[in-house]
């Protein structure tokens, strides 16, 4: 359960600041949050987890990448512990950004068993097209064999599938027809129903004008009529557009059987408590980042305390919306930063060594707040993580 927040600890760190001066930050008193679920859950949601790699293999990190299998595997188990689903292999995981299918296929086997390990914990996973290079696809048959190729080897493994955006199909797809060809054919052949996922170029530029049109609100209804005509095959929609209007135009145009998953990491604490009209479920990345805080504040929700769910996430956002920002296409560095300072890795280092993404004064604002959210699980280790980070980039401890 939350300790009382009290005003400071004793802990300190010092961070650059803004106006290129050096402060000595206080952090708050520690806010705990239970690391299994208590009581249940009236959303679906989703945690997007990220890969750990082994910072010790001897390879190239802007071209290959070393996971360490059992970190990675472990980290999965505390999303599973919390009540939360994992979806594995997503672009939280840097699935096409350093991270390759076969690694990726890995990945799912791997994340499949385990969730089996446990009785059936709730895992699915990103098939695609990221196998078949860009300038490689010819036609829109092309695109389908890729889709088909991968949903066959998820759906061998034992998996579920989230159906992720193809920047073949965005290459290639000019018009209504063309995404209503690919998606009703894809979609005909799956064994069960899938989570179809838009994600916007914010996230990945390479998917600029999806759906074949430069209009959003021409996108909108593409999409609306290709997952409603077939409404039996969808679970549901992830939207990624950061758009909390749009999200909600969508999720009152799906089929009442067609789950709304948020994928807005702006405003989803508004999106997943709802309104009389309805409401999201979620599948985020930020529940990577924060998800015993999430955990806690959705068991809240269940049991009717929408206004401690609120005092829960809300103090969330802010950190959220600071990990996202502009180009959000890196906001993984901030989500497998704060897997350091909370202990779930021994290391500050990515896939494709993205870790230097982000500036010395991102990660600086990232700790402040992370800790005025109570979201530094530890935080002694965390200030001890934090003072080495800040010594490697020249600010003396």
């Amino acid at each position: 359960m939350n300790k009382p927040v009290m005003p400071q600890s004793s802990l300190s760190v010092k961070l650059p600041t803004a106006g290129g001066q050096i402060e000595t930050y206080r952090l708050a008193a520690s806010r705990t949050f239970p690391a299994k679920l208590e009581g249940t859950l009236n959303r679906v949601a989703f945690s997007a987890a990220h890969t750990v790699v082994d910072p010790l293999a001897d390879c190239d990190p802007w071209l290959t990448s070393a996971v360490d299998w059992d970190r990675t595997i472990a980290f999965r188990e505390h999303v599973w512990d919390l009540g939360l689903g994992v979806a594995e292999a997503m672009d939280t995981a840097q699935r096409g950004m350093g991270l390759d299918w076969p690694t990726s296929l890995e990945l799912i086997q791997r994340s499949v068993r385990a969730a089996k390990a446990r009785g059936g914990a709730l895992v699915f996973s990103g098939a695609g097209t990221d196998h078949l290079a860009v300038e490689d696809a010819r036609g829109l048959d092309d695109v389908i064999r890729a889709y088909e190729e991968q949903i066959a080897a998820v759906e061998k493994a034992g998996g579920r599938i989230i159906l992720m955006a193809s920047r073949a199909l965005a290459k290639l797809g000019r018009s209504a027809d063309d995404y209503a060809k690919v998606y009703n054919r894809v979609l005909s052949q799956v064994r069960e129903p899938v989570i179809i996922h838009w994600l916007g170029d914010m996230f990945d530029p390479a998917l600029k004008n999806y759906w074949g049109t430069a209009s959003l609100d021409t996108a909108m209804d593409i999409a609306v009529g290709i997952i409603n005509a077939n409404a039996a095959k969808v679970d549901g929609v992830k939207v990624s557009l950061l758009d909390k209007q749009r999200e909600i135009d969508m999720r009152r145009r799906l089929d009442e059987n067609v789950k709304m998953y948020t994928g807005d990491d702006f405003n989803y604490a508004e999106l997943i408590a709802g309104d009389d009209k309805g409401f999201s479920h979620a599948l985020l990345g930020i529940f990577d980042a924060i998800a015993p805080a999430a955990s806690y504040a959705l068991s809240l929700l269940a049991a009717g305390d929408e206004a401690g769910f609120h005092d829960v996430l809300g103090p969330t956002v802010p950190l959220s919306r600071h990990i996202f920002k502009a180009p959000t296409r890196f906001y993984k560095t901030g989500i497998v930063f704060m897997a350091y300072l909370n202990g779930h890795q021994d290391h500050f280092t990515m896939v494709g060594g993205q870790e230097s993404t982000r500036s010395t004064l991102h990660l600086a604002e990232l700790f402040r707040l992370a800790d005025k959210a109570g979201l530094l699980s530890n935080p002694e280790l965390a200030t001890r993580r934090m003072k080495t980070v800040m010594a490697t980039r020249g600010v003396e401890p």
